[in-house]
Order: structure tokens, then C-alpha cells, then sequence
């Protein structure tokens, strides 16, 4: 990777987000319009509260015979990490693969705190050698 690349420079900007207050529902179908399979969550101030995914209301809302027009996204908001849009690559690199998480959050500290967009493996793929790619696959995806 590029050393000198930051956070914002690798990320996909103009992130949308589904409210905490909106239902599950409501955020499956934002991930079917925006063909996507994780959304931030975001509160009333627009500020990151989780991220859900699409297993997350499968597993945790429709396997447990729950409504998902009953369930709000923010009770699924779960455990959060992000980077700030100024950290490095490499670091945001390290953050996903200490954490196993494929989707990465943005943020944009000095800016009010605000999501400036997410880091995917999309964006990882375009920015990394094959070897890294590999490297990335093993952390991440390997079985504990």
C-alpha cells in the first residue's frame, strides 16, 4: 500500500446512513436500493452510533422470530470501530484486520465528528499488492 495514502484517500465518500430510530425493514431495504450488504447507523445529530449488516437482521431479528418493522436498527447497533479520515492506510489496514471486520467507517474528527465515508474491501483490493490482498483474507476471514 502506498505509504502516504490516508484513510480518506482509499474510502468510497458519500456514505448513506439508516438512522437509529428507523426499523429494520426500513435498512434492508436501503442495502436493496444501495446494493450494499452493511449500512452505518447514524443518530438523530448524524452522528455514528453501529453499523448492521444484512446477516445482522437475518441472524438476530428474522431467526428469532422477531418483526423486522418492529425492530429498530439502533438495538442492533452492536460493538463500533472506525478510523479518522487523517489515520493511515496502513493503520486502517491493521484496525480491520485486529478487529475482523470487512467494513470500516470513516470519520472526520476535526469536522465535528461526522462520517466521511467507509473503507471496504473494494477499496482495500484497489489499493493493495495481491500479496497484502492475501495477507488481509487469512486475517480477516480465518476461523477462531
Amino acid at each position: 500500500m502506498t505509504r502516504n495514502l490516508r484513510a480518506r484517500d482509499i474510502m468510497t465518500g458519500d456514505v448513506q446512513c439508516v438512522r437509529e430510530d428507523q426499523s429494520l425493514l426500513d435498512a434492508s431495504r436501503m442495502m436493496r436500493d444501495l446494493n450494499v450488504g452493511a449500512l452505518p447507523i447514524c443518530g438523530n445529530d448524524g452522528r455514528l452510533q453501529g453499523m448492521i449488516t444484512d446477516r445482522d437482521i437475518v441472524v438476530k431479528c428474522c431467526a428469532e422470530g422477531r418483526e423486522p418493522a418492529g425492530v429498530l436498527a439502533g438495538d442492533l447497533a452492536g460493538v463500533l470501530h472506525w478510523v479518522d479520515g487523517d489515520t493511515t492506510a496502513q493503520e486502517a489496514l491493521d484496525t480491520m484486520e485486529v478487529h475482523q471486520i470487512k467494513r470500516l467507517p470513516v470519520i472526520d474528527m476535526a469536522g465535528g465528528h461526522r462520517l466521511v465515508g467507509m473503507i471496504t474491501e473494494a477499496n482495500l483490493a484497489k489499493n493493495l499488492s495481491d500479496a497484502d490482498i492475501a495477507e488481509f483474507a487469512v486475517r480477516v476471514y480465518a476461523a477462531n
